[in-house]
Formats: structure tokens, C-alpha cells, sequence
């Protein structure tokens, strides 16, 4: 897929796809904090959103990030990929936690509020130690972000989320897709 400006200074299309889930990602945690303060009972779907969204994220890089990451980085850089299947096995135990759930609560609410701290953690690690550890591989990952982008696509349509929100990243702003919570919210 041709990209504007392919300049030195961007991110490999493998990282950029990420970063987009990242940052859309954080909006959509940002968005369930209004909705809670609002004492907006439809936050729920935007819990629902998010968690179709970190499962679609987690999935791709377990199957297809992670063990590049494993077949290309050093020895002594595998212990970060160790860890970030550790912090999936995290999110994903309180996403069933929250999926599970009925209606929101206190308790509910506390579910999101740990997911989202799990996730910033895990984002800020992800970012600033494995893609530091392999963005010099430009080539290659711009190779593994075109087989990224596609299974995006299909594992998007599995979840129920629509594909242009999960296939490739948005240019410019932090996510340019925050507004999917707020449609879904508005039906």
C-alpha cells in the first residue's frame, strides 16, 4: 500500500498500525471516563468497543508481531516479548471480566480503570523498548505491516467491528477514529 511522504522519519507501517490501535485505543478509555462522570449508563458500550478492539490488538500481535519480533531481535531482547505475553494474558482475563459483566458499576467501572492502567503500561513499554529494539528494520516491517493490515481486516470483521476503524492506521491526529464509541453510543 503506497504511503504519502515516505520519509526516513516515519514509522515503519508494522509500527504505525500499532501505534494507531494505541492511540485509538486510549481515546476510547478517555471517552468511557466522560461517559462515567456524565453517569452515562450506555458507557458499557464503549467498554463492549474497547474490548472487541484490545482483543482484535492482542490477537494480531500474538500471532504475528510477536513471533517476528521473536525470529528477528537479539537473545537479550526477548525478554520484553515474554513480558508483553504476560501483560495480553493481564488484559484479556479482565476483558472477560468485564465482558461477563451485566450493567455498570462501581465494580464494572474499577474493571475498565484497571484495563486502562494495564494498557498504558503496556503501551509505553511496547513503545519505547520493542519498537525502539526493531524500527531500524524498515523494509521488513513495512512487509509485515501489509500481512498485518490484512488480518487486521479479517479478525475486525470476526469481533463485529467495522473494517475501516481496524484495517490501517489514520494519518494524522491521535487516532482520527475516536468517534466510532460516540456513533455506537448514539444508536
Amino acid at each position: 500500500m503506497a504511503r504519502a511522504g515516505n520519509s526516513s522519519s516515519e514509522k515503519p507501517l508494522a509500527l504505525e498500525l500499532l501505534a494507531a490501535d494505541h492511540r485509538k485505543v486510549e481515546d476510547m478509555f478517555e471517552q468511557y471516563e466522560s461517559a462515567k462522570e456524565d453517569e452515562d449508563e450506555g458507557r458499557t458500550e464503549i467498554a463492549e468497543l474497547i474490548c472487541k478492539e484490545l482483543t482484535v490488538h492482542a490477537q494480531l500481535e500474538e500471532e504475528i508481531f510477536y513471533p517476528w519480533l521473536k525470529e528477528n531481535l537479539d537473545e537479550e531482547d526477548m525478554e520484553m516479548v515474554e513480558e508483553a505475553y504476560v501483560e495480553h494474558a493481564s488484559a484479556k482475563d479482565l476483558i472477560a471480566q468485564i465482558e461477563g459483566a451485566g450493567s455498570a458499576d462501581p465494580e464494572y467501572d474499577a474493571k475498565v480503570k484497571v484495563l486502562s492502567e494495564y494498557i498504558k503500561h503496556h503501551v509505553k513499554e511496547e513503545e519505547n523498548e520493542i519498537f525502539e529494539a526493531c524500527g531500524d528494520m524498515k523494509a521488513e516491517l513495512d512487509e509485515l505491516g501489509q500481512e498485518m493490515a490484512s488480518r487486521k481486516a479479517e479478525l475486525a470483521e470476526e469481533h463485529g467491528l467495522m473494517e475501516d476503524d481496524a484495517a490501517m492506521p489514520a494519518k494524522g491526529g491521535r487516532s482520527g477514529q475516536g468517534g466510532r464509541a460516540q456513533q455506537q453510543r448514539s444508536r
